[in-house]
């Protein structure tokens, strides 16, 4: 009986726990596919879990960063939602790739056309961003989730180093350090893909030309051996030859 009842006790604290750490687990997030490289472009994906088990998402406003805009934002085409982006005149002078940028997008919006997110499920919006800042170490990208039901969830409390997580914490976007070529593999790693191309041409011609070598090898190898054969057998046949010679010159 005092078993069953520690049992209930463990499993009623496991609930509590669970029901408590939920929102630290199950939030808006953005993670890069692959690299945010300062200085670059990323492909992020907005994460949405759905929280709730009596409605659905319905709608996500993700909005951009106004102390670090960014010059390119494109949202990738997802099935069941419509994006709307909203765009502003920077508030100080941008430039990207030498020219001047007049308008930054400050919000994407994504509205379900069917059911949304449903409960037990979540949904990935990808977006195309950058160039991202070189004089940041992270984005934050403040997030707003509004559930079929009318209920409102914002995702806009800045996560503070040392400190424990907030309730609602904002999106917080990691950026790496920055590479020679924003666009894709930095110069020290096209450098190091070129050595190594050419180490393996210089290995390949190695080969070959030791295949050719051992073509050499074995056909001088094969005419010695013949060469030998036939030596062998004369001497065999000479030998035979003058025993024959000897037993008649003893037998007269």
């Amino acid at each position: 009986m005092k078993a069953s009842r520690i049992a209930a006790a463990g499993a009623v604290s496991g609930l509590a726990v669970l029901a408590l750490s939920a929102p630290a687990f199950a939030h808006v997030s953005v993670q890069p596919e692959g690299a945010a490289a300062k200085g670059g472009y990323a492909v992020v994906d907005f994460k949405v879990p759905n929280e709730r088990d009596n409605a659905s998402t319905t709608k996500l406003e993700v909005n951009f960063p106004t102390d670090h805009p960014l010059a390119s934002v494109m949202p990738q085409p997802v099935p069941g939602w419509k994006a709307e982006v909203t765009k502003a005149k920077p508030a100080k002078p941008l430039e990207s790739h030498g020219k001047q940028i007049t308008e930054v997008v400050t919000k994407v919006t994504w509205t379900a056309d069917g059911k949304g997110v449903e409960p037990g499920y979540f949904q990935k919006f990808p977006v195309s961003i950058g160039a991202l800042p070189e004089d940041a170490d992270q984005l934050v990208f403040k997030a707003i989730q509004t559930y079929s039901n009318k209920e409102v969830v914002r995702w806009i409390e800045v996560p503070q180093e040392g400190q424990e997580e907030p309730d609602t914490p904002a999106p917080v976007l990691k950026l790496s350090a920055a590479e020679d070529d924003a666009h894709g593999a930095s110069g020290s790693d096209a450098k190091a893909d070129d050595t190594e191309a050419a180490a393996q041409n210089t290995a390949a011609e190695t080969s070959a030309s030791d295949s050719g070598s051992g073509d050499g090898s074995d056909t001088t190898a094969r005419v010695l051996g013949i060469v030998g054969i036939v030596v062998g057998a004369a001497g065999v046949a000479y030998g035979v030859l003058a025993g024959r010679r000897r037993n008649s010159g003893t037998a007269a």
